[in-house]
């Protein structure tokens, strides 16, 4: 019984020295990898936008609309769950005024205030009144990562910034003439706030997000038309 106990044991000495081995070799490997070291490049931003702070003199209707695009730099700190990242693109913002228009006066002519909203007049109701504003923006965040291995999953979160300077502005105006439509168009950034500065918030998963931001300016310039705020919310895809 001793001799083919110890038969026994010199037969499993190899298998106790290999797996020995493997044991060591996992212990130096390398640790994994990032699978999609994803740093959010890209931001595309569905939004509905509206004009939270405004007179009662000024009537919108509940929707309206906009884009927004940009592509981001990503700046890891250090080895933890946050990052910093800043970056460039445009947002568009578009709404729908209720049975008003839009008058720019110039003041050599009227004192005071230079854009004014007045109702429709007698003799023509407007189908659809929007004012379509257009910024060149640079996105600020400080973002957190849940999933540092791969952002593409799990929980994401950012606060930041966004800074924007005009680049274009406009109403537009349909109506009907004898069943024919007529578009009216202005286009003027005169009285428009050449700066746009907003608080930005944004939380998800994985690539898909919701986002609010809350303007920090003004639609329209001091002096040249009434205080208006203008505030956004919806969906963020972001990835690459």
């Amino acid at each position: 019984m001793r001799k083919i106990l110890a038969l026994v044991a010199i037969l499993m000495m190899p298998i106790s020295l290999l797996h020995a081995q493997d044991e060591k070799m996992n212990s130096n490997a390398v640790p994994k990898a990032i699978e999609k070291p994803s740093r959010d490049f890209l931001m595309l931003q569905v939004t509905y936008n509206n004009w939270l702070k405004k007179p009662d003199s000024v009537k919108t209707k509940p929707f309206g609309f906009g884009f927004n695009g940009y592509l981001c730099y990503d700046f890891p700190i250090k080895k933890t769950h946050l990052s910093f990242a800043a970056g460039l693109g445009a947002s568009v913002s578009v709404v729908y005024l209720n049975l008003q228009q839009i008058a720019n006066y110039d003041t050599g002519v009227v004192r005071g205030s230079q854009v004014r909203f007045i109702p429709d007049p007698d003799s023509v109701t407007f189908k659809r009144y929007k004012f379509v504003t257009t910024y060149l923006t640079a996105p600020f965040e400080l973002r957190y990562f849940g999933n540092m291995q791969n952002r593409n999953k799990g929980f994401k979160a950012a606060i930041g910034l966004q800074v924007g300077t005009l680049l274009g502005a406009h109403s537009k105006a349909l109506t009907s003439v004898s069943g024919t439509n007529i578009k009216y168009k202005v286009d003027t950034k005169r009285y428009v706030s050449p700066w746009d500065f907003a608080a930005t918030a944004r939380i998800g998963w994985g690539n898909f997000s919701i986002f609010a931001s809350y303007n920090l300016t003004n639609v329209f310039k001091e002096n040249a038309g009434p205080p208006i705020t203008p505030a956004s919310a919806g969906i963020c895809l972001t990835g690459l």
